[in-house]
């Protein structure tokens, strides 16, 4: 138990020392991360792509929704349900109407759907493919539910820390985009 308490702090204060230093998102670095972004999945294929509708100072993935939807590909958005409960991912075009939601966050009204790609956002991240989000567990209580899913981080290159700590119930992402590259953590190196 010591440990879980340890790793928990020290989860925290990367989190918040990243979220206070967090790097503004310029349009080039948009660009690029949404272009690597769109080459990868052209290269997957999927179905249904769930991604994020962005808060002010994330990476604003509302061009690549748009892309993925005139290409044909299904989009799937977010809504983020009361505390303890897993996100409930929604189709989303664009006609959709949004709807304001927990914490600043906006999801569609759509119906319910099942993603086989999900696009996860990200405050800090490593090579080993450890993720911190903001802390809230969403994506943790979500990812076990989509074991078929392929899991893609993504944010700008100066989120990356030497070493996220790991508890059991955190699932390490298999690859991250930033605006400068494309990372197969060592978690995905670990699948095959």
């Amino acid at each position: 138990m010591p440990d879980s308490i340890t790793s928990s702090a020290q989860k925290q204060r990367i989190r918040q020392a990243c979220l206070a230093d967090r790097p503004f998102v310029t349009p080039r670095q948009n660009r690029q991360l949404i272009a690597r972004l769109a080459v990868l999945l052209q290269s997957i294929k999927p179905n249904i792509v769930a991604a994020v509708w962005p808060l002010p100072e994330e990476v604003d993935l509302r061009p690549l929704c748009k892309q993925l939807a005139r290409a044909g590909y299904q989009v799937a958005l977010p809504h983020t349900p009361p505390k303890g409960q897993p996100l409930i991912f929604r189709c989303w075009t664009e006609t959709t109407r949004m709807r304001r939601g927990r914490f600043g966050t906006s999801f569609p009204t759509g119906r319910r759907c099942k993603p086989d790609v999900i696009l996860v956002p990200l405050v800090a991240f490593d090579r080993a493919g450890g993720r911190l989000g903001y802390g809230g567990g969403y994506y943790d209580r979500t990812l076990p539910l989509y074991p078929q899913a392929r899991l893609i981080g993504y944010g700008l290159s100066q989120q990356e820390q030497a070493h996220i700590p790991m508890d059991e119930h955190d699932q390490p992402l298999p690859m991250i985009v930033t605006d400068s590259e494309i990372i197969q953590t060592a978690s995905m190196k670990d699948m095959f």
